[in-house]
């Protein structure tokens, strides 16, 4: 019955994941080629469908790390 909540604050390291998401979308230097090219795709666009899948996995990890 006398549990002692140890409440967190509301920051937390896990959180730079979300700036590393954004770092590589806002950088189209990094993914504006045409080679690789996977089936035909241009790396342009095989990319960013990759990207929508690891930043999907990227803030599950967060979450799951961060949840209170």
């Amino acid at each position: 019955m006398n549990e002692v909540v140890v409440k967190r604050s509301g920051w937390s390291w896990w959180y730079l994941l979300f700036a590393v998401q954004f770092l590589v979308a806002l950088w189209p230097p990094f993914y504006n080629k045409l080679e690789p090219t996977l089936f035909g795709i241009p790396f342009f666009y095989w990319f960013q469908l990759a990207w929508i899948l690891a930043c999907a996995v990227l803030t599950a990890a967060v979450y799951w790390a961060t949840d209170d």
